[in-house]
């Protein structure tokens, strides 16, 4: 059983997917704390309804690698073997990703390498989409490293786009595959089925 520090900065609804399938037994993994960087969002509430240890850090007043420091701290005290990105919305310093290479995850609502970087998160990214004309979207688990959204990616998951779709109805029907590939992911990390391989991750059979 590994253990997880989730980050979140919002409603937490990927932590939620997260949470249910640990507490079903689906996957080897349980979540040892939730860490914000909003004092507000409602992913602190969702780990608090199910006895997880909550942090908000304020990030105010403080640089970057200030406030991952204070963030590293809360998740070195819990021992966790995985850190999941969970709709938080701060850019990570080389700092904190050389600390936890190769251990920490992000999910994305958006087929990567397209509709990632700097500003692309959320509704803009559907939009996005949208405004390219694209028939296929999805979403995406992948490895965080220095370059936003284009570390090693896990694993994908394509939504077809309708022609009646708005920038909201695309985001439910990703959501709902983000719930599905996230806790997904996080069996393969934990069964150690990961490779990263340059940009590639390779999937390894069961042992």
């Amino acid at each position: 059983m590994i253990k997880l520090a989730v980050l979140a900065s919002g409603e937490g609804t990927d932590l939620q997917s997260v949470i249910d399938a640990s507490e079903k037994n689906e996957i080897d993994a349980k979540v040892v704390v939730v860490i914000s960087d909003r004092e507000n969002a409602f992913a602190l509430e969702r780990a608090k309804k199910h006895k997880i240890d909550a942090y908000f850090v304020d990030s105010k007043n403080k640089n970057r690698e200030e406030h991952e420091k204070e963030v590293s701290e809360i998740i070195d005290n819990y021992n966790a073997d995985l850190i999941v990105l969970a709709g938080y919305l701060k850019m990570l310093t080389p700092y904190f990703i050389s600390k936890y290479r190769n251990k920490i995850i992000n999910i994305h609502p958006a087929l990567l390498p397209f509709f990632g970087g700097k500003g692309m998160y959320g509704g803009r990214v559907h939009k996005a989409v949208l405004d390219s004309g694209m028939k296929i979207s999805g979403c995406s688990v992948h490895f965080v490293d220095e370059t936003i959204d284009g570390g090693p990616i896990i694993i994908q998951k394509a939504v077809e786009i309708k022609d009646d779709d708005t920038a909201e109805t695309l985001a439910s029907r990703v959501l709902e595959e983000e719930h599905k590939i996230l806790p997904k992911a996080i069996q393969l990390f934990a069964e150690k089925r990961l490779r990263i391989e340059g940009k590639k991750v390779r999937i390894l059979p069961k042992a």
